[in-house]
């Protein structure tokens, strides 16, 4: 699809209603308010009368606290308001994104690699009517092949890239995690920017992984799960946000995130700080700060990211370093979007490597556009 014409049908959703009668019987016309109780597994499932939503899981697997790969899956949902008045089954009334990333950490003085693949489809809301393999139902996301699925014990995440492959189970080993009050996470000043986010941190890996020509067998490793549907945009101020899901080694799960104006100060920040098995504790936006360190210039994009942060929060003061700067993911192809996603170590105040996670920083390469 031209780029241009991919962003008009986007940012159409502005006025777009779904109509009643292409909504999937798991759909909820309520769409995203506070006090709205979530609902499992019937939440896991897609929300197509919201306008933005994605499904998003990121890992490591390695030896102990020793990764060799981490990976990224991500499926995107956007509401285009497009053929509304049509009765086709087929027309697009949405839109469907995925990407998929493999970074293989270098050993032995070789360097490392970023390997990242993405789809695009169309969707008219109907589950009976999937255009290009694509469908949405209950708690499975299927586009071209990939999908990812709620299998009631966890996630299974199955796809085929250009230069790799998943096959993984990640299994849950805690309960969830409503970030927010109640899964209602706000995202801007105003009360109508918000999301409903769900986490699931400490997941447990199991299956394969195939990169370079060559196959791991996943047995040891952890993943993040995170769902979130929005019927706003950014506040216009906003040009992108530094983002943080992190499994400590105790157990404990860190979530922070800062939205940014064009000149670099925080306009907006969250997340949440839980002990394993205890009731988590939500950041207001006056408890997190990012504060840039070291950079690393893509020769892509020359989109310029900090790489080393010293992430402050009511949890504690944390250091989180990418363990590989060439981490850029090129959307451009399906989102539109250039962001950087990676692989990361979370130091303690003592400098000492306390978790692994994933950093995620957009706006860099342009400001960010969301519907």
């Amino acid at each position: 699809m031209n780029p241009l014409r991919r962003q008009a049908l986007l940012r159409m959703a502005q006025a777009a209603t779904l109509p009643a009668a292409w909504l999937p019987k798991h759909a909820h016309a309520e769409g995203v308010q506070r006090g709205r109780v979530l609902t499992f597994p019937r939440d896991h499932g897609a929300h197509p009368e919201t306008r933005t939503e994605w499904w998003y899981a990121t890992g490591w697997l390695g030896n102990g606290d020793q990764p060799t790969h981490g990976f990224q899956v991500t499926f995107f949902r956007s509401r285009t308001g497009q053929a509304d008045g049509n009765a086709s089954r087929f027309a697009a009334r949405q839109l469907l994104f995925a990407h998929a990333a493999v970074t293989v950490l270098g050993a032995g003085g070789q360097p490392g690699q970023h390997l990242h693949d993405q789809r695009l489809a169309r969707w008219s809301g109907d589950p009976a009517a999937a255009l290009g393999a694509t469908q949405l139902d209950g708690g499975a996301v299927t586009l071209q092949g990939w999908s990812l699925r709620d299998t009631g014990t966890g996630w299974q995440a199955r796809l085929q890239g250009r230069d790799f492959a998943l096959d993984l189970q990640l299994a849950r080993t805690q309960a969830l995690l409503l970030q927010g009050k109640g899964g209602y996470s706000r995202k801007g000043p105003d009360e109508g920017q918000a999301s409903h986010y769900i986490s699931e941190p400490q997941l447990a890996v199991r299956g394969s992984l195939s990169a370079q020509g060559r196959t791991l067998a996943a047995t040891a490793g952890r993943a993040w799960m995170d769902h979130e549907w929005s019927d706003q945009l950014l506040h216009p101020q906003a040009v992108g946000w530094d983002w943080m899901g992190i499994n400590l080694f105790d157990g404990s799960a860190l979530t922070a995130f800062v939205l940014r104006r064009a000149d670099g100060s925080a306009l907006w920040a969250g997340g949440s700080w839980r002990r394993a098995d205890q009731a988590a504790q939500a950041f207001g936006p006056d408890g997190v700060r990012f504060s840039p360190g070291r950079r690393w210039r893509s020769p892509s994009s020359a989109a310029n990211y900090p790489v080393e942060w010293a992430v402050s929060t009511p949890a504690g003061r944390f250091e989180v370093r990418a363990l590989m700067d060439a981490q850029e993911l090129d959307g451009r192809g399906s989102t539109g979007t250039v962001y950087w996603e990676g692989l990361s170590e979370l130091l303690d105040a003592q400098g000492r490597r306390v978790g692994l996670g994933y950093l995620e920083m957009t706006g860099y390469a342009g400001r960010l556009v969301l519907g």
